[in-house]
């Protein structure tokens, strides 16, 4: 059965940091990074997005990629050796965050967690700490939204932690009128849609489609609410105009200096 959504955004056009101040090296702070993240949200902003994953022996720590640059893979690191190469702790991180600040993480699951059971699994392992922050954080007022390229991971999620609020992220170009359905039938409460699925592109090549602000609108009729990643400040515009809910943004400062007055 399929649940009511529960609101992330409350109503209030938002900008999100990807990866902390954006993706790559911004300002010299690299993403994914505690310095990253923190620049972010002195440059204003109201909720930063990060990617989390877990090591071998079970520590979760803020990478986007399943490797490193001297080639290991984090899935095969213990705790130690990855903060030893620069990883950071998804504790650190939440413990540095001023009170308020929302959090949008990004659950990277890694390829063995298919030998583990279920209750082994990086959306296991995240569950409870999540869990735990949201009813240890809520005088704080910290806002969560777990999203993920996984739908198993968001059912563990869903499972193990149903005070959560969930996303279900779509790959660059995938069809808005097949991730809208996906993400409200599988009974989370958000899409993440990449921003070329808002329009013609070169992945999905259909004769036709729907305006974004159609789409959002029969999202948003749905019970879900939109997110965008990693849209410029022009097309950020555009989506914003059409009734999206957030964007999550690559160069946070220029970027968000674009849309000041439109979201935050």
């Amino acid at each position: 059965m399929v649940t009511a959504p529960k609101r992330v955004f409350d109503g209030r056009p938002t900008v999100l940091g990807h990866r902390g101040s954006g993706r790559g090296t911004v300002d010299g702070n690299a993403e994914n990074s505690l310095e990253s993240i923190l620049a972010g949200v002195a440059s204003g902003l109201r909720w930063v997005e990060f990617d989390v994953r877990r090591t071998a022996d079970d520590l979760l720590v803020v990478g986007h990629h399943p490797t490193l640059d001297d080639g290991s893979w984090v899935a095969d690191l213990d705790g130690p050796g990855a903060t030893a190469l620069g990883m950071v702790t998804l504790d650190t991180v939440l413990t540095a965050l001023p009170d308020g600040i929302g959090v949008n993480i990004d659950l990277k699951t890694s390829l063995e967690d298919a030998l583990r059971p279920r209750e082994a699994t990086t959306a296991a392992l995240l569950a409870p700490v999540l869990r735990d922050l949201v009813a240890g954080d809520r005088a704080a007022g910290r806002p969560v939204l777990v999203s993920s390229f996984d739908p198993a991971s968001l059912l563990v999620i869903g499972e193990l932690a149903p005070v959560l609020p969930r996303g279900l992220l779509a790959w660059v170009g995938f069809p808005l009128r097949k991730a809208i359905p996906a993400a409200v039938h599988l009974g989370v409460d958000a899409v993440a849609a990449h921003w070329s699925s808002f329009g013609p592109n070169g992945v999905d090549r259909a004769p036709s489609f729907r305006s974004a602000a159609y789409a959002v609108d029969v999202a948003h009729r749905a019970g879900l609410e939109v997110v965008v990643w990693c849209p410029g400040a022009d097309v950020a515009t555009e989506l914003l105009s059409a009734g999206v809910d957030a964007v999550v943004v690559d160069d946070v400062p220029t970027t968000l200096a674009a849309l000041r007055g439109q979201a935050d």
